[in-house]
């Protein structure tokens, strides 16, 4: 009696699944975001190229903020061929320096603006360039004119903490982590290989 239900219930699942699979024909890049205030962020847009490498796609990869530190996803992603440009001066609040920041985001942006314009690029990931919009670094006007003319077939994916509504709005899937407990406030170090 209980497998039967169980039957049941999966029979009505797979049917509910199976509909929308069908109803869902349109075939294009997708924009997504990843942001809130929880970690994963940029774990998440770097599985998803790892995903896209492994089925032979091209991806780009621009990272604001995180600077010339070791990077375990860069390090092994370029064996790959993904192409990853960082912003150099690193965490802003390491410069505190609006001037110097500003023309390193930009200088990075141009780097930006060439992948959302290049249709060999299956995927393009713009990691944490959330603080450049909030922080005035980047007019957000620049930042939504490449990604509404960027090519049809390019997905794009977006991190970083308060993403500003406009992004939010024009998005495909966005994703909001939330913290629950983390490591880092008890006290436990950052490690290679796990945070970095």
């Amino acid at each position: 009696m209980a497998d039967d239900r169980h039957q049941q219930r999966q029979q009505r699942l797979k049917e509910q699944v199976d509909a929308r699979i069908a109803s869902a024909s349109e075939v294009r890049g997708i924009l997504m975001v990843f942001t809130g205030n929880g970690k994963g962020k940029t774990t998440a847009a770097f599985g998803t190229a790892l995903r896209a490498c492994g089925h032979d796609k091209r991806v780009g990869a621009i990272q604001f903020i995180k600077g010339d530190w070791p990077n375990g996803e860069r390090n092994l992603l370029e064996q790959h061929g993904v192409e990853f440009q960082v912003m150099a001066t690193g965490f802003t609040w390491e410069t505190q320096n609006r001037e110097t920041d500003t023309i390193a985001c930009l200088a990075v942006w141009q780097h930006a603006r060439r992948m959302l314009a290049d249709p060999s690029l299956d995927l393009v990931i713009l990691d944490e360039i959330t603080y450049m919009i909030s922080m005035d670094y980047l007019p957000l006007e620049e930042l939504l004119t490449a990604l509404q003319q960027r090519p049809a077939s390019q997905s794009v994916i977006i991190t970083g903490r308060g993403c500003h509504r406009s992004i939010l709005e024009i998005a495909d899937t966005v994703t909001e982590m939330r913290p629950v407990k983390h490591a880092f406030d008890a006290g436990i170090q950052a490690q290679q290989g796990i945070d970095w």
